[in-house]
């Protein structure tokens, strides 16, 4: 009886086995399938030097005081992408606000993440649609890939108010966003308000991925210089649809000729990239990498350990950021180019996430810039080599998992 219930047991456990493995293979011969037929569809944006009006805000509520102020004097158009929008008492001040617009006749879209949005309610949506506000989410899974476009999801973050105001940046919506979480507080971001010709290029990103989401395929606004709009700030404007953004960052670092500033929530590089920084170091260029003390996320913090230990031996300076969490997603490269937008360095946003940066060549933005990253590492505190060297057996067992996991975190 004992050998009869030995045999069965074994013969249960080896079958669990066979189902797990079987899993296992078809979730990635989702992913790589996925993948390569996404890639075949993907085509890489026209990258051109804007002038215009820039503001940077580094504080949420500034910036939203500002965005709904311009949305509530907004006499045209809204068009709206968040990756997250809350189901909070912010979240509702912003979809009243919307509601407002639309009553008052004007065109309101608001597209969503549908992963990263996927609490937001059923009867918020029905009720923005009575309101007139035309609503979609973005990056539905969908058969056959199911996997992988569960995965793949659109993490950009911009506001266009009247083809003439443009927003873009870290931040989305809720209360954590305004220093009202009681975990996360403050929440240290940043975020671009544009005047001018750049406002049009974001609305065109916009409608591109509201016709992939609706099918609804809008006439792109065309630029009307405005006396109001004027400015002479250069920048670029720089989407990614999970991919060409590895190709665009190490663009970045190899023209580095003195110091390297890389400010992220989640770093957790290619091959490639890591390669790269390790290449820059050793030619003598400074790196320094500013990422949170706190993690938002299981493992998304030890994901970055092995990289961070090869990059510290090679003489990179580590800052782990202490007054609440850090969320910054910025590229200093010599005092000279600041890239700032939606993207973190990380494989989730380089492969799989559409994202958009804002490459900023004026001057007396980056001061500014420079101001904040001082600010920054103020709130500071140095990793070295030996701070990472013994983590004991847990933190070693969570760094091996997230090295496994590392392209989905």
């Amino acid at each position: 009886m004992s050998l009869f219930k030995e045999r069965t047991d074994l013969n249960v456990f080896t079958i669990i086995l066979c189902i797990l493995a079987l899993i296992f293979l078809i979730f990635t011969a989702d992913f790589h399938l996925g993948r390569k037929h996404f890639l075949k569809r993907a085509s890489k944006k026209e990258v051109r030097r804007l002038e215009g009006v820039l503001t940077l805000f580094d504080s949420g509520p500034d910036l939203f005081e500002s965005m709904f102020n311009d949305i509530r004097h907004a006499k045209k158009c809204i068009h709206i992408l968040f990756y997250i929008v809350g189901t909070d008492s912010f979240s509702a001040q912003f979809t009243d606000l919307l509601r407002k617009k639309a009553k008052e006749g004007l065109e309101v879209r608001l597209l969503l993440d549908r992963l990263g949005s996927i609490g937001f309610k059923e009867s918020t949506i029905e009720s923005l649609k009575e309101s007139g506000v035309k609503f979609s989410f973005a990056h539905r899974p969908s058969l056959p890939y199911l996997f992988y476009s569960s995965q793949a999801r659109n993490h950009r973050k911009i506001t266009i108010i009247d083809s003439k105001i443009g927003y873009l940046g870290g931040y989305n919506v809720g209360l954590e966003y305004i220093n009202k979480d009681s975990v996360l507080h403050p929440w240290r971001d940043y975020h671009l308000k544009l005047f001018g010709e750049g406002a049009i290029e974001l609305e065109h990103t916009f409608l591109d991925d509201w016709e992939r989401a609706t099918g609804e395929k809008i006439q792109y606004h065309e630029w009307q210089p405005d006396s109001a709009a004027k400015g002479t700030q250069l920048y670029s404007l720089v989407p990614t649809e999970g991919a060409f953004l590895e190709q665009a960052y190490l663009q970045l670092i190899k023209q580095a000729k003195k110091s390297i500033i890389i400010g992220t929530p989640y770093f957790i590089p290619s091959g490639p990239l890591l390669k790269e920084l390790g290449k820059a170091l050793q030619s003598g260029v400074a790196l320094t990498l500013i990422v949170p003390e706190k993690a938002d996320h299981l493992l998304v913090k030890e994901a970055s350990f092995k990289s961070l230990r090869k990059l510290l031996s090679l003489g990179a300076r580590v800052f782990q950021y202490q007054k609440g969490f850090f969320h910054a997603k910025y590229i200093m490269i010599d005092d000279v180019l600041l890239d700032i937008g939606t993207a973190n360095f990380d494989k989730r946003s380089l492969f799989l996430n559409f994202e958009i940066n804002c490459y900023i060549y004026d001057p007396g933005c980056i001061r500014t810039m420079k101001g904040y990253i001082e600010e920054d590492l103020a709130n500071s505190t140095e990793l070295t080599v030996n701070s990472l060297a013994s983590l004991g057996f847990w933190a070693t067992v969570k760094e091996k998992a997230a090295h496994l996991l590392s392209p989905f975190l």
